[in-house]
């Protein structure tokens, strides 16, 4: 059988060619590597503990459970089990999230496809799509906007109603028919969108959508919406027309700056103190003048220019135009999603906003620069900032709802309707350790730094920040029955708030997050390469590698069926049973065992 790594890719230089057709692609479902690497990839996710309708969760895996796995898909006896449906909150909001839990071996499955339909599809996936895909994230997404959507005068927020909910089976179909010829794939694909789910105990079919929860319900979302890149790119072809053009007034100022430095600098040997004054001061009217008058024409009709950008179901269109090509561009958006894609463009999330007020994507308020100001740049000489430059913004609703999420914020008014501020102690937390409580409110900072740092004002995060410190004192000052002030005074030392734990190498200290919160330029570093790096084979930790090594690691004996031990998290174990010991030591959530010892382990 061949790597896992090598075939898919094969599978990317051959999606270069779009005319290039996918006719023998069911066949790599055979192969036990490639389930040996959705195992690995899925298993490092909590959620692979969840079991599905059928009862079982990646506990117990073995080489023997594949096998059977791979006989069903060869003799087309392969049926998914529905998925099992929760509800999760939305975040800000009292509605609720429907969610499905696949099956393990049904994870499986759609991870192997996921594969294979992400090397055929990702070369050919739109630079403006960023959803879901290896290696770019919302924040290559606002990045792009910063860079490209410069000058823009209207922006249109899209929004697309329930959208994963409402992708139609018949159109999904026949795009991924576009590339692949292999009718036994594209059936175990109809599979995969039939399964339906299971909500109380009762089946219900699935007549449209991809199921949320599902392996493969990303990859087929930006298939499906790839289409709307297509016509974004299309559209735009279509929409930009002519040049920026200069400015006479800021040429012929320009100019004139230019004759009068080259003449100060030929005479200005030969010229006396007041000749020099009566020079410079003509060169500083001249830059005067220059600064004032923009480059370009503004209000040119004969430009225009049109931008897109994509995150999963929502996207940001920057329009260098009118407020009525703005218009247009949203109904013809509205028209495509209608009437090729069957879908509905939410009319309450779809907007229309001047380039000067403040769009809202991704979390982030986006406006075009008014300002021209006087800047020194890196030379250290006088430059005018760029008007029309795009600049991202931290809302303060965003920072303002997550401390009250949290429970660490309290607003109260005073006698002239002020707001007041006062952080609150967190009551559902005076169980934890003290570790515990500062490593969270360490993550919570670190998180909502890490997502705003690109932002021109990342510098605001320290309120958000200021708020949770002293909620965090507050919560210490509970537990200990103590005051803001000696609770500093017991864990501060020389400006540093820690806090002090015992490990097996000795006492170490948990501090306070202080590293400041600085306006990061970058903060997308990825790995060039488009594959993610799969596993080799040879090394003795891989679970592929000790499943097939065929020993119990418990009780050291040789057998032909090991299964996987799993947990869900290793903090949670403790050391009252061998096997517990064992996972401890070696600091693994995983254990190969024979099946005597896994039942001895399922009866405790």
């Amino acid at each position: 059988m061949r790597e896992p790594a090598k075939v898919l890719k094969s599978l990317s230089e051959q999606a270069t060619d779009k005319q290039y057709k996918f006719r023998r692609l069911y066949r790599n479902l055979y192969n036990p590597e490639f389930y040996y690497l959705a195992y690995k990839n899925i298993s490092q996710s909590q959620g692979s503990m969840t079991a599905g309708v059928d009862g079982k969760s990646l506990d117990g895996m073995s080489e023997k459970r594949i096998n059977n796995l791979i006989g069903s898909l060869k003799d087309f006896s392969y049926q998914p089990n529905p998925a099992r449906r929760v509800y999760i909150e939305k975040k800000n909001s009292t509605k609720k999230r429907p969610l499905g839990i696949p099956s393990t071996e049904d994870k499986l499955v759609q991870e192997v496809a996921r594969m294979l339909l992400e090397s055929i599809y990702e070369p050919s996936f739109s630079r403006s799509s960023h959803g879901f895909r290896p290696k770019r994230s919302c924040h290559t997404a606002l990045l792009q906007i910063q860079k490209q959507f410069t000058g823009v005068t209207w922006f249109v927020e899209g929004d697309i109603h329930a959208c994963f909910d409402s992708f139609d089976h018949q159109v999904l179909i026949s795009i991924l028919r576009e590339r692949i010829e292999d009718e036994n794939f594209i059936a175990l694909m109809w599979k995969m969108l039939k399964a339906g789910y299971m909500e109380q105990w009762v089946f219900r079919c699935t007549y449209s959508g991809t199921p949320q929860g599902s392996g493969v319900s990303p990859i087929l979302a930006n298939i499906y919406l790839s289409k709307m890149d297509e016509f974004a790119e299309n559209l735009k072809n279509s929409f930009d027309i002519g040049k920026n053009k200069e400015n006479l007034a800021y040429q012929r100022a320009s100019s004139k700056l230019y004759y009068i430095r080259r003449r100060n600098r030929r005479n200005w040997q030969d010229w006396g103190m007041d000749e020099r004054k009566k020079a410079l001061k003509l060169q500083k009217e001249a830059i005067a003048i220059v600064h004032s008058v923009p480059s370009k024409q503004a209000c040119n009709q004969n430009f225009k220019r049109l931008f897109y950008c994509r995150y999963a179901d929502d996207f940001l269109i920057g329009v260098i135009g009118s407020q009525k090509d703005a218009q247009e561009i949203k109904e013809k958006f509205r028209t495509f999603l209608d009437e090729e894609l069957h879908l509905e463009m939410s009319d309450e999330k779809t907007k229309v906003t001047h380039g000067k007020d403040k769009a809202r994507f991704l979390g982030f308020d986006i406006t075009t620069s008014k300002n021209n100001a006087l800047i020194y740049d890196s030379r250290n000489q006088f430059r005018r900032t760029q008007t029309g430059s795009v600049k991202l913004y931290v809302p303060r609703d965003k920072w303002q709802s997550k401390l009250r999420e949290y429970g660490a914020l309290g607003i109260r008014y005073s006698k002239d309707g002020k707001e007041i501020w006062d952080s609150k102690h967190r009551g559902n937390m005076v169980h934890m350790t003290d570790v515990e409580i500062v490593s969270t409110v360490n993550a919570e900072i670190r998180g909502m730094y890490n997502y705003y740092s690109i932002a021109n004002n990342a510098t605001v995060i320290k309120n958000f920040a200021f708020i949770l410190e002293y909620s965090m004192y507050k919560t210490l000052g509970l537990k200990y029955h103590k005051s803001v002030y000696k609770i500093q005074r017991k864990f501060r030392r020389n400006g540093i708030f820690r806090v002090p734990y015992n490990t097996k190498a000795g006492l170490k200290y948990c501090e306070f997050y202080h590293d400041g919160f600085k306006r990061k330029r970058d903060v997308c570093r990825f790995d060039p390469d488009l594959l993610p790096p799969y596993i080799k084979y040879d090394n003795p930790n891989y679970l592929r590698t000790r499943i097939k090594k065929g020993m119990c690691e418990l009780c050291g004996g040789v057998t032909k069926d090991v299964r996987m031990h799993h947990v869900r998290k290793l903090k949670d174990l403790k050391p009252d049973t061998e096997w517990n010991i064992i996972m401890l030591d070696k600091r693994r959530k995983t254990l190969a065992v024979c099946p005597d010892c896994y039942a001895r382990i399922i009866e405790n």
